[in-house]
């Protein structure tokens, strides 16, 4: 029999009552994750193949509370074991991938703000990253010259500046390596104020141009137009910098499929476009980008990313997929619901997860989580709406409930009317509802 990992009260206490809010946790996937394997399988293809300097591309698609996010996180968890460095955040009607008054650029400075690593998961990890690359280039200077050698600094300095220099071929290489350099000398001679002007720079938060030439010596700033070439730019340099590359993961594509304005909306899908042929055609190195979206935002060819022709006759699935049977290498990776059975493994995870959390013994009974999952699977429609965030907050109220009524047996709070299986509403209301009706 396996034997249950015991889950720190932290953890447990972030993953219920994450799960319990309808949002992912940050932490604790392993202990709860179930299913997906099929689809994590083919996403860490891709893993290796941005570790080997290719790009990638992938739209996980799935209705609200399918797992998207889930997947998303389970996944970023996964690649900064791997060592490389992940970026993050929803777009919103305020950050967009195109915008005319700073949307695009908000975007940029939600991911930059969001870079994490292992030893920094929750984020706020460039000035970290930054050190730490300095740290390891005196590192293997230091393997041929003593720190106290007169030559030591500037054999340190002329090493970075070989680094740096592949970074001249790019858009807007030349100046990032320049910053880098100035990042360089200011991390040297101790001076926190430079230091902090150039991290400003990079989180692109200098809104004028002569403001960055008056503290930087740079002519450019990162703006809505071109801040996608930055993070081109940084997967190479986080490379260099010791790391196996970078992931840049973007959830809540729907807001791109709400955008009143249809040129405004096109726009955005031009971006879109831009990304997956840069990914697509070898013109991004050690990049991978994850998109979640539902299939509306996606499929619909009115509004959503199939109204743009370019990208529907990339993305469309071929004549030979369909649900249950789908190609897992294609862009877009559909997400198929959960099995019973892989659900019932869910809330016995979580429920040995709230005993410990909370300090009890379990009384639910296997029998009772299987009648649970038979309820929720028998509402009226379950088979076509219901995803497992709305189990999952069920069986948490469940647990809450069970909990606070320790006199209460599991039966009786199941069987409240809400719980209606199909075939008992069927019954029920065809005798309430229509006892007196006749033809």
């Amino acid at each position: 029999m396996e034997k249950k990992r015991r889950v720190p009260k932290r953890i447990a206490q972030t993953v219920i009552n994450s799960l319990k809010g309808g949002v992912v946790p940050r932490i604790g996937l392993p202990y709860i994750t179930v299913g997906r394997k099929a689809e994590i399988d083919a996403l860490l293809q891709d893993v290796d193949l941005v570790s080997e300097g290719g790009a990638s591309f992938r739209f996980i698609v799935g209705q609200y509370g399918s797992g998207k996010s889930f997947l998303l996180q389970t996944i970023r968890n996964y690649v900064m074991d791997k060592n490389f460095i992940v970026a993050d955040g929803d777009l919103s009607p305020e950050r967009r991938l195109h915008g005319s008054k700073g949307q695009g650029l908000a975007t940029y400075r939600e991911l930059i703000q969001n870079l994490a690593t292992k030893t920094r998961p929750e984020g706020g990890a460039l000035t970290l990253i930054l050190d730490r690359w300095i740290n390891q280039v005196q590192t293997e200077v230091a393997q041929v010259l003593t720190y106290d050698s007169p030559n030591f600094n500037q054999t340190v300095a002329k090493k970075i500046q070989e680094q740096v220099l592949s970074l001249n071929e790019m858009v807007h290489g030349f100046d990032f390596a320049k910053l880098l350099i100035r990042y360089y000398d200011a991390y040297v001679s101790g001076d926190e104020d430079s230091k902090g002007k150039v991290v400003k720079w990079f989180r692109g938060e200098y809104r004028l141009k002569s403001e960055a030439r008056a503290d930087l010596g740079v002519n450019i700033i990162i703006s809505d137009d071109d801040w996608y070439d930055y993070l081109k730019l940084f997967a190479v340099f986080f490379r260099q910098a010791g790391y196996s590359g970078l992931f840049v993961m973007i959830d809540e594509l729907v807001n791109l499929y709400k955008i009143p304005n249809a040129i405004s909306r096109q726009y955005n899908y031009e971006k879109l476009l831009t990304m997956y042929n840069d990914a697509m055609q070898g013109k991004a190195k050690y990049l991978g980008i994850l998109m979640g979206a539902t299939p509306q935002a996606v499929e619909d060819r009115r509004r959503g990313v199939y109204s743009y022709e370019a990208l529907r006759s990339r993305l469309a699935e071929g004549k030979f997929s369909k649900e249950g049977n789908r190609d897992l290498n294609a862009p877009v990776i559909h997400l198929e619901p959960l099995t019973p059975e892989e659900m019932l493994i869910l809330v016995e995870k979580l429920a040995d997860m709230h005993a410990g959390l909370y300090g009890y013994d379990k009384k639910i009974t296997e029998a009772d989580l299987a009648a649970f999952i038979k309820l929720e699977y028998g509402r009226v429609g379950a088979e076509r709406k219901i995803t497992p965030r709305e189990i999952i907050r069920d069986f948490i109220e469940l647990l809450d409930l069970s909990m606070q009524n320790p006199d209460q047996k599991i039966a009786d709070l199941m069987g409240s009317d809400q719980y209606l299986t199909e075939d008992q509403a069927d019954s029920d209301d065809g005798e309430s509802n229509f006892a007196e009706f006749t033809i």
